[in-house]
């Protein structure tokens, strides 16, 4: 990959600010700009490992602010986007809506649209020093909506989002997909399941357990427990983002999996076990397992089919969940020692 500028949406995030410094240690002729809002999601602590690197540069700011966006493009020339920025978290998406609708959907407009501004010429007419430009649009399999107890997600499964969250995201997935068949924009989707590993935001589950647990305080389980998720330790999912980015064909959409489903119980009893030995108290963690009134339409089951990426760009995961939640823990005991 010859010295270009991209973009980065969302870098301080939990997946941008581990996709970053992978991507600016693999390519460090690519100057990668992170353009993120700091919302309380966001944190520059996280990029610590970035700060100083010459292929390097921070920008505090809003996708929703067309005029800094264009300010950006006509500054960095870039010749790619990867689009992390996203509210995220389903439980806020139901309280406050309002703000997933303008992030995501909004938001993805005006990077799509300033991209096709400064790459195009016209619909099917990219400027010849943009032949190659390529947006590449980070997407959940909440968008897919809710398994049986059989089945995968796969590429071609229909659409049926079940929260404000996967709804506004499903919209921006929806806008990608048009920028590709109206105006023969490259760009490129992955959709992916749950992400667990460092830097994680403190009220998603995996943290969340960890944290409670920590300080000896009830670990709140939705419902029954029996949501099912199929995990994927970040990183891995970086490397297929990254090997999408490069590789993927126009227009695409490839879904990123892990093979790990648990359901939330699992999840939460493998995590006691392992504080068991690596911090033993005087009662067993699980004793602080605690059940709450589940949320407003929370879908059963995710599980996804990634033998497209598998097969087509030779994607696979390094991390298996025993290893990967280990590797979890481990980081987490050591931020807070």
């Amino acid at each position: 990959m010859s010295r270009k500028n991209v973009l980065v949406t969302g870098g301080a995030g939990f997946i941008g600010s581990n996709f970053v410094p992978y991507f600016l240690q693999t390519y460090p002729d690519t100057h990668l700009v992170n353009l993120d809002k700091l919302t309380y999601a966001g944190d520059l602590e996280n990029l610590k490992e970035a700060e100083g690197q010459q292929n390097y540069t921070f920008v505090k700011g809003d996708i929703c602010d067309r005029a800094l966006v264009e300010e950006l493009f006509a500054k960095y020339h870039f010749q790619g986007v990867i689009h992390f920025a996203a509210e995220s978290h389903v439980d806020n998406s139901i309280s406050g809506p309002d703000a997933f609708v303008q992030t995501n959907i909004v938001g993805t407009f005006n990077l799509l649209d300033t991209a096709r501004n400064y790459w195009m010429n016209g619909p099917f007419e990219t400027k010849e020093d943009y032949a190659n430009a390529r947006f590449h649009h980070v997407s959940t399999d909440e968008v897919y909506g809710s398994l049986g107890d059989t089945g995968l997600f796969s590429e071609t499964t229909p659409y049926a989002p079940n929260s404000p969250y996967s709804a506004s995201k499903a919209s921006s997935d929806f806008l990608v997909r048009s920028y590709f068949h109206t105006y023969g924009m490259n760009v490129v989707t992955t959709n992916c399941s749950n992400n667990y590993g460092p830097k994680q935001h403190t009220e998603k589950l995996i943290p969340t357990i960890l944290r409670k647990a920590l300080s000896q305080e009830p670990i709140p389980i939705y419902g029954d427990g029996k949501n099912v998720r199929d995990w994927l330790y970040v990183l891995d999912h970086c490397k297929g983002i990254d090997l999408a980015f490069r590789k993927g064909r126009s227009g695409e959409t490839y879904n990123i999996g892990g093979k790990n489903e648990r359901t939330n119980l699992e999840i939460v009893h493998r995590i006691c076990e392992i504080l068991d030995k690596k911090c033993p108290v005087d009662r067993p963690y699980s004793e602080l397992i605690s059940f709450v009134k589940d949320r407003p339409g929370h879908d059963k089951r995710y599980a996804i089919d990634a033998s497209k990426i598998e097969n087509e760009l030779g994607w696979q995961a390094d991390e298996n969940f025993e290893s990967g939640i280990e590797k979890t823990i481990d980081w987490y005991l050591n931020k807070i020692s």
